[in-house]
């Protein structure tokens, strides 16, 4: 009543608002009190179809119809168009009598058309869903692109929330983990060392190198191998998830050879979606790495990225080196991408990603029946308060088919709880899930044979590493 009384007290207004956008049937009652100097005015409210589904894309707007989050804020303008003005001449009672000039014409709201795809959005948030929950994890995120448009096909995270029930929202449910949240992505940076080390032509798929004893020293540092596996060929680095491997290839580069390839797959820079809320990420500036720093950001410590710039980064081993342009609108053409490396680099990177994939690699749970997959498992201890904590973000990065791939999908599961964390057992299998169905809804024709194949050796996971000071166990 307090509220009430000092609603009506305001003497600047003709009139106050009681409540908008009530029910029709609260509306319908207080019609029929009655009640002197109490008027209804008819306005329209958002109704989302897809409800929490696809909450994180679309957004919601506020009573005045306005955009708050999501397309409804980043495309405000265009939907909503511009009222138009006009100099008017009134009476003494406020009416209209005459019109003077029209100052500017009234401009329609545009249609937009999304390039989220209505059956892929669904399969991906219904296995993201339900993965979070039985693995009782904080939360997560997944994100697929299309391989030959750029377009995010799906975008989903978890919690979420319901636009037509908005009485309760907290932070949490509304960031859009995708674009606004980083971490480290430990393993999944792997493939572009190996790319920028073929690249540079230091080394080939089959040049051996020596990882045993499973450790190596660097300065006052020790940084580690799940086991030690001895020696191996570049692609059994990648397949096996080696972190003493891939360092020995990254200390060859100058720091600013590897500080420009990361910059030029989009690292470092907020992805151009025109969405609300992307970040950048970070990479320190190269003129400052120690050898540890370069050794460990080789294999994904020390820098920070999001699921979209990781999605994309991986178009580079889908599209034959070309970095793709992505986009939550819909394109219907070709994209035009940027190329970052020759296509023999890319191809040989996206046998080696095939192979971490299967039989022998860290993901043979990222199988899908009837095609071939490629793709890197990331496992990265989580930073709090400077130090590093027992805490995982489990992630998994891949495209398939591999004979011509179509879709990227990236999955990123933070601080999955019950002793499993590996991203070979938590992210791979939604990974696998979230691929079958995708293909399947946009009917891509199998290429490999319709049964499953052996899961293999699944010894062989990629480290979360903590690096140690040296002499420590």
């Amino acid at each position: 009543m307090k509220d009430l009384d000092k609603k009506l007290a305001d003497e600047d207004s003709s009139f106050v608002y009681l409540q908008r956008q009530v029910e029709a049937s609260v509306a319908e009652e207080i019609a029929n009190l009655g009640i002197k100097g109490i008027y209804q005015q008819r306005e329209y409210k958002r109704y989302y179809p897809e409800g929490e589904t696809t909450a994180h894309v679309v957004g919601f707007t506020n009573v005045e119809d306005r955009g708050q989050e999501g397309i409804e804020l980043a495309l405000n303008r265009d939907l909503a168009g511009q009222a138009g003005h006009r100099r008017v001449i009134k009476d003494n009672l406020g009416r209209v009598v005459e019109d003077v000039v029209p100052l500017r014409e009234p401009v329609n709201g545009h249609d937009v058309q999304l390039s989220i795809d209505a059956k892929v959005q669904f399969h991906a948030f219904a296995a993201l869903k339900e993965s979070v929950q039985a693995l009782n994890a904080t939360s997560g995120a997944v994100v697929v692109l299309d391989v030959q448009t750029g377009e995010i096909l799906a975008l989903a995270n978890w919690p979420t929330y319901n636009p037509n029930q908005r009485q309760k929202l907290s932070g949490e449910q509304l960031r859009n983990r995708v674009i606004t949240d980083t971490f480290e992505p430990g393993s999944t940076m792997k493939p572009f060392t190996t790319a920028l080390a073929l690249e540079s032509g230091r080394v080939t798929p089959h040049t051996m190198i020596q990882t045993a004893p499973g450790k190596m020293t660097i300065g006052t540092n020790t940084i580690h191998d799940s086991h030690a596996h001895g020696m191996l060929s570049v692609e059994e680095i990648l397949q096996k998830s080696s972190n003493i491997g891939t360092a020995k290839m990254a200390l060859q580069m100058e720091p600013k050879e590897m500080w420009d390839f990361f910059a030029a797959i989009g690292l470092g820079q907020a992805p151009k979606l025109g969405f609300p809320g992307a970040v950048a990420g970070r990479i320190r500036p190269y003129k400052n790495w120690k050898p540890i720093e370069q050794a460990t950001m080789s294999y994904g410590h020390g820098l920070s990225v999001s699921l979209i710039q990781l999605a994309r980064a991986y178009s580079v081993f889908a599209r034959d080196g070309e970095l793709l342009p992505v986009s939550l609108v819909r394109q219907n053409e070709i994209a035009q991408g940027v190329r970052v490396v020759k296509p023999e680099t890319a191809r040989a990177v996206r046998k080696m990603l095939e192979m971490a994939a299967g039989p022998g690699g860290t993901a043979p749970k990222a199988q899908v029946v009837g095609y071939r997959v490629a793709g890197k498992t990331g496992t990265a201890h989580k930073l709090e308060n400077g130090r590093y904590v027992n805490k995982y973000v489990s992630s998994f990065v891949g495209f398939a088919p591999v004979s011509a791939p179509r879709v990227v999908v990236a999955v990123m599961i933070d601080e999955p709880k019950g002793g499993v964390y590996f991203g070979g057992d938590v992210a791979a299998p939604i990974f696998s899930r979230i691929t079958n169905d995708a293909l399947r809804a946009l009917r891509v024709a199998p290429d490999a044979p319709l049964a499953p194949l052996k899961t293999a050796d699944l010894g062989h996971r990629e480290m979360a590493p903590v690096v140690t000071p040296a002499g420590a166990h």
